[in-house]
């Protein structure tokens, strides 16, 4: 009876080993990669050569195409030559970056905070992902001639070409017919890994519409995506030049990479809109990188549950984040319910002092700006500017009014390494047009936390003191809690 025990326990025991191989072997993603080529007469940036491959698998060539990024000056914008590449995995992939140009002095892998590590022997860089991210490349301390690197997932539900509801770009070049593509309700518009589209893609007064690929458009001024006065519309993983949204609901901006280089490049702005959700994006903008906005031009009404999560930012020039400038001083509006959560901000460059902040509450023409959350928001060593800016002003050149009020902001988590920020800002504008209920929880400069209790503290200290953020007046309620 004894030996049957035990041979029931050891197949007890290899049923339970077994059960785990099986559940850890589905629960571990599949190896898959795969590269598109460019199109024949695409420009081709030589800085770099870029290679992929699966663990042990043959390497791939990826083109690293030519693109233009923004860089200030002085006060004169210069067009700079980048780079661009992307693929698409699942499991592990392994990377090889060749720097063209010259020697290797120096190399980092951006945002910071993913860690990933890296070898470099003698002009190659060589590094592996096990999950996707969208990435800087960066060689002797250059970020303008840098490699922007976009790791896909595997594209899923792809469409068929022949599909009557598609709007189908295979790889390969394509000019839209007048420069403007108008999607009719119901449609999805699948621009393939491989395609480069010239045009615009107009979501305009539509329902139920839906842009995807691994595809791009062509980074030129006023091309891009534009949607407005549109509902229950889905954007992603393309990438543009610029994402608009305006007078709209229910949109969701998925893994989109927005690069732009001429003046007024914003980059993801959202105007007059509700349920709003960016998750995944890449801003690299010659303006802000993203906005919110009440009533403006032909857009009527405030803002309201806007999100932006697991995103990364960097403005050549102006604000990552920009919230409230524009609205109505004749209908005022309100814009609330916004949340940013686990953001990376790569850079922030303005030397106009009424345009800094990587983190900006400017509430002019009499919007009301409430209940914003920031959560988990990582910013590195930027340019020149402020880390933030929450102030009611009155900006003549752009308002026709100040702005009613700020109030109930958090900002948890948010950490600052660098040595480049300028004092910050908190300031109302009068008794009645104030900023009131703000709280850091967690803040973390250069690795300091900031706290009202803070040790080692002088008692005539203000605790923003400590973190070089000037408190002005007609603010209310300024608290800095571990």
């Amino acid at each position: 009876m004894k030996q049957i025990r035990t041979y029931r326990t050891f197949g007890q025991f290899l049923c339970i080993i077994c059960f785990l191989l099986v559940f850890v072997s589905r629960g571990r993603a599949e190896n898959k990669l795969k590269a598109y080529p460019a199109p024949v007469g695409i420009a081709q940036n030589q800085s770099f050569t870029v290679r992929v491959r699966v663990p042990g698998g043959k390497w791939q060539d990826l083109p690293a195409y030519l693109i233009k990024v923004d860089r200030v000056i002085g006060t004169q914008h210069q067009q700079q030559a980048s780079s661009m590449a992307y693929f698409d995995f699942s499991g592990e992939v392994e990377v090889s970056v060749t720097f063209n140009k010259g020697p290797v002095k120096t190399a980092r892998i951006r945002p910071l905070s993913y860690g990933i590590q890296h070898d470099l022997k003698n002009r190659t860089i060589f590094f592996k992902l096990k999950k996707p991210a969208n990435l800087s490349i960066e060689v002797n301390g250059d970020i303008f001639g840098n490699l922007q690197l976009f790791a896909n997932p595997i594209e899923e539900n792809i469409p068929a070409p022949n599909d009557t509801n598609v709007i189908y770009f295979g790889p390969g070049y394509h000019q839209i017919a007048g420069g403007k593509l108008k999607v009719p309700a119901g449609k999805t518009v699948y621009i393939a890994g491989g395609a480069v589209v010239s045009g615009q893609i107009l979501i305009e007064k539509v329902s139920n519409v839906k842009i995807q690929g691994r595809g791009m458009l062509e980074q030129a001024a006023g091309k891009g995506v534009r949607i407005a006065w549109s509902k229950n519309v889905e954007v992603d993983g393309i990438i543009s030049s610029q994402c608009f949204t305006g007078g709209s609901k229910n949109v969701m901006i998925n893994n989109v990479k927005a690069i732009s280089y001429w003046r007024w490049g914003d980059g993801m702005n959202v105007v007059s809109s509700k349920n709003v959700v960016f998750d995944g994006v890449f801003n690299r903008n010659s303006d802000d990188c993203t906005t919110v906005y009440g009533s403006r031009g032909e857009f009527k009404g405030g803002c309201k549950n806007v999100i932006m999560k697991n995103s990364t930012l960097w403005a050549d020039v102006a604000h990552p984040i920009l919230i409230g400038t524009h609205g109505s001083t004749t209908d005022p509006v309100v814009l609330e319910e916004l949340t940013y959560q686990n953001l990376d901000i790569l850079d922030h460059m303005e030397g106009q002092l009424d345009y800094q902040g990587c983190l900006s509450l400017n509430a002019g023409d009499s919007n009301l700006i409430r209940n914003v959350s920031f959560d988990n928001i990582r910013i590195e060593d930027f340019r020149h500017g402020q880390l933030l800016n929450l102030r009611v002003f009155f900006n003549k050149k752009y308002c026709t009014s100040p702005g009613r009020g700020i109030e109930n902001v958090t900002f948890k988590n948010l950490s600052y390494n660098g040595n480049n920020a300028m004092t910050s800002i908190i300031a109302g504008y009068d008794d009645l047009r104030n900023v009131k209920n703000v709280v850091f929880e967690n803040l973390r400069i250069n690795g300091k936390l900031i706290t009202d209790k803070m040790p080692g503290m002088p008692g005539w200290y203000k605790t923003s003191d400590m973190a070089g953020i000037f408190i002005g007046e007609h603010v209310e309620n300024v608290s800095f809690r571990k």
